[in-house]
């Protein structure tokens, strides 16, 4: 039996849909167990997203740790390769620290994961769906998009250490000129390149407003093709209708041990934080062994909580009193007859005043009778 669509919670509606979305493309679901050794996460931390990891012992003494992270267990596990690609999507909750509570949480999480040689075309096919990840969580998104050889074939021309680099970066993905241009002073960066740093944080439109004043800013061949590369892109989504709430911002940036190329965050109106992100993290792949590049993207669906907190007018579509005297059977009745019809409906003795509801019904001997509207 289909569940009717007002039924399901905000974030099992978006799960479902995602699911047929993702297998529609060939992707097949991912299960993996709730548990991983600790020292595997503690091996790759800067990869996550928290630096908290919440272990424990197992029975014979290892060191478990619950899942912070998914995509690191598809990879170490991932048969796909550059002659054979692998498309695996997931739907599985993760164990991280909240912010500013200090309190770990189970986060439900749901993306997908292309493993493989990643042309082109799989990297247009693992955007796209990203959009229409976002598509189905709220019409109203943007999508802002970026390429990690674009920002670090800028910051390399500096020739800083690794240090001084994730500095520079710190200050790009928060948009602060002020910082950028204070770090510039310190580890005394050319007046000209510190314009460039500062020009590039602050460009953000679409491509057909942004891509001369990038083009000015390329200083080498490692941007001149990070920049083809995002306009090859911009222009097929052009083609298909898809280009419109796709905005360059080349602030969208990630650990550069691990990412490689394009880079994206979805937001939706009603939510503060991006509620999707992703890239191409082609050097994880590599340091874990495999043959192979990599690219997806995860919805952080926790977020949707807050999101579906601002949308819902009421509890349930009809609240039912009954007596103390009604005949329950006819009551059941009646109850299966409105669901059966799509609505939803809650039963009570009396209205303490604390559902919202569309309807007030009650059951009387004489059948149901509404009392009072709210639409």
């Amino acid at each position: 039996m289909t569940l009717p669509k007002m039924l399901l919670k905000k974030e099992e509606e978006v799960i479902f849909r995602l699911r047929a979305l993702f297998e529609q493309f060939g992707y097949k679901q991912f299960k993996m167990s709730k548990f991983e050794e600790y020292d595997f996460y503690a091996e790759n931390r800067s990869f996550l997203s928290c630096e908290n990891i919440l272990a424990f012992s197992g029975l014979d003494g290892k060191l478990l740790a619950l899942k912070p992270d998914v995509t690191l267990s598809i990879i170490k596990n991932t048969r796909g390769n550059y002659k054979v690609p692998e498309r695996v999507y997931y739907n599985e909750n993760v164990y991280r620290v909240r912010k500013g509570t200090g309190e770990f949480k189970e986060i439900m999480q749901v993306g997908l994961e292309y493993i493989g040689e990643v042309d082109r075309y799989a990297t247009l096919e693992v955007i796209r769906l990203a959009q229409k990840s976002l598509e189905i969580i709220s019409q109203d998104y943007i999508m802002d998009i970026s390429h990690m050889g674009f920002v670090m074939g800028l910051i390399e021309e500096l020739s800083l250490t690794n240090s001084q680099n994730e500095a520079l970066l710190k200050g790009i993905s928060e948009k602060n000129i002020h910082s950028i241009q204070t770090l510039c002073k310190q580890f005394f960066v050319k007046e000209e390149m510190e314009s460039a740093l500062v020009s590039m944080t602050s460009l953000y439109g679409s491509m057909d407003d942004c891509v001369e004043k990038a083009k000015a800013l390329c200083v080498n061949e490692k941007m001149k093709q990070a920049l083809e590369e995002l306009e090859a892109v911009f222009f097929a989504l052009k083609t298909n209708g898809g280009s419109e709430k796709l905005k360059l911002d080349f602030s969208v940036v990630n650990g550069m041990d691990y990412y490689t190329g394009i880079i994206f965050q979805g937001f939706i109106n009603g939510v503060p934080n991006g509620i999707l992100s992703g890239g191409r993290y082609d050097n994880l792949v590599h340091k874990l062994g495999k043959n192979s590049d990599a690219i997806g993207f995860a919805v952080y669906l926790d977020l949707l909580e807050r999101y579906d907190t601002t949308q819902k007018e009421y509890d349930t579509d009809i609240l039912l009193l009954y007596e103390e005297n009604t005949d329950t059977g006819a009551l059941l009745r009646a109850v299966e007859m409105l669901t059966d019809n799509g609505q939803s409906v809650m039963v009570q003795r009396q209205n303490n005043q604390t559902v919202k509801y569309r309807q007030l019904w009650s059951m009387k001997e004489r059948g149901l009778e509404i009392i009072a509207e709210n639409d």
